[in-house]
């Protein structure tokens, strides 16, 4: 199911989390979070949205890290359901698509829960005060859009002016992506 993620109140503090990364080590916010900030992605390997923008994913995060902005990627969805999503398979995508990047597995969904996660992707941006200041696409581009020329960073953009003026961005789009896959006991 097609989902748009909400633009929510800016403000409120980076959630705590501690998950294990396809590297086979637990991870957590503290661990992650560099001097201007964190963007934590929840993602998936199955959904064609982030299929289709998972190359601009890690060009952008790698600009971000050279901007002192520490990246993660979760995978929140039922593994059971979904076993395109699983571990394993989370292993391989992040080696297909080159991660320079830690990508995590939330086994039992609280992370995503705690965050009011909607779909894949779904990011949020928090400063270098741990408190969240985007949330939002990643870029302007349509779904199998190939027209790179046009691109507008936004995610990148609203890092670029936080870092260098302090500012949040005034217009934020949502993210466009499939519907997390919840178990069926949530």
């Amino acid at each position: 199911m097609l989902l748009n993620s909400k633009i929510v109140n800016k403000g409120w503090k980076l959630k705590p989390f501690d998950l294990l990364s396809v590297q086979g080590k637990n991870l957590n916010q503290e661990t992650l979070f560099k001097y201007n900030g964190l963007v934590v992605a929840f993602i998936c390997n199955h959904c064609p949205y982030v299929k289709d923008i998972i190359s601009r994913i890690v060009m952008d995060f790698k600009e971000l890290a050279n901007m002192g902005v520490g990246t993660v990627a979760i995978m929140p969805n039922d593994t059971e359901s979904y076993p395109e999503d699983s571990y394993e398979n989370m292993k391989t995508f992040s080696k297909e698509n080159n991660f320079s990047f830690h990508y995590l597995i939330d086994k039992n969904q609280e992370v995503a829960n705690i965050y009011n996660a909607i779909c894949t992707p779904d990011f949020f941006c928090f400063d270098k005060n741990k408190e969240l200041f985007y949330r939002g696409r990643l870029d302007n581009l349509k779904y199998k859009s190939k027209n790179l020329l046009s691109r507008k960073k936004d995610l990148v953009d609203a890092f670029k002016l936080k870092i260098s003026k302090g500012l949040n961005v005034e217009k934020q789009y949502s993210s466009i992506g499939c519907s997390i896959k919840w178990k069926k006991n949530q």
